[in-house]
């Protein structure tokens, strides 16, 4: 028998189902970490609605997406695929203080008018919107120049009921297991995109960071 066909045999079999499985429900639908974007530019299959979301480049090289810190509004882009249900959103965050005004930023599914899980700085709090009606928060202490890691997912429990889930964590820290706020809906989900939220009431810029949409697990 072949050498390679052997070798090819022995790392199927030496390979656990459970491992494989596991590898192919992590693979992201979609990702974006904006290291083939021109500086400058956005991603093609990106939607900006409001805000001069540009490319730009760290020290070291990494590239990242920024919000100018002005003007002063709600700015947010679309991208990937629309959906009711099934997906999970996170991204790597960060933002800074100016004195005592700190921005707001979040990630969100199925659309403008969808669900939005929010970093609120200056109530120490993570929020969950839906379209602008708050529906959970949970305490959340969030330190300025850090990035943040947040997670967000909607998932369909049965004929009629969704679950609307999201958790928040700094860089550097193990993603937590448990989700730290969640609420049930009765009323099926808007069909619509992925998004990305800043509201950089400190006038200084937001950046985004390694976006990710995955197949929501139950």
């Amino acid at each position: 028998m072949p050498l390679l066909l052997l070798l090819l045999i022995a790392l199927t079999f030496s390979t656990p189902l459970a491992s494989t499985i596991a590898l192919a429900e992590e693979e992201p639908l979609y990702k974006a970490d904006f290291e083939d974007i021109e500086i400058g530019e956005v991603p093609d299959d990106f939607l900006v609605l409001e805000g001069e979301f540009a490319v730009e480049e760290e020290e070291g090289g990494n590239k990242i997406l920024a919000l100018p810190g002005q003007p002063l509004s709600t700015f947010t882009a679309l991208f990937g695929a629309a959906e009711i249900e099934g997906n999970a959103i996170s991204a790597r965050i960060k933002a800074e203080a100016q004195k005592r005004r700190l921005s707001s930023f979040a990630v969100g599914l199925n659309g403008v008018s969808g669900y939005r899980l929010q970093i609120n700085p200056t109530r120490r709090l993570l929020e969950f919107y839906r379209e602008e009606t708050l529906e959970a928060s949970a305490e959340y202490n969030w330190k300025s120049g850090d990035w943040t890691y947040l997670k967000l997912r909607v998932r369909k429990l049965e004929e009629g009921k969704w679950r609307i889930e999201g958790k928040a964590w700094k860089e550097g820290e193990n993603e937590p297991s448990g989700w730290s706020i969640a609420f049930e809906e009765a009323e099926e989900p808007h069909t619509g995109r992925p998004s990305i939220w800043g509201i950089p009431y400190a006038e200084k810029p937001i950046w985004f960071d390694d976006i990710l949409i995955t197949p929501s697990a139950g």
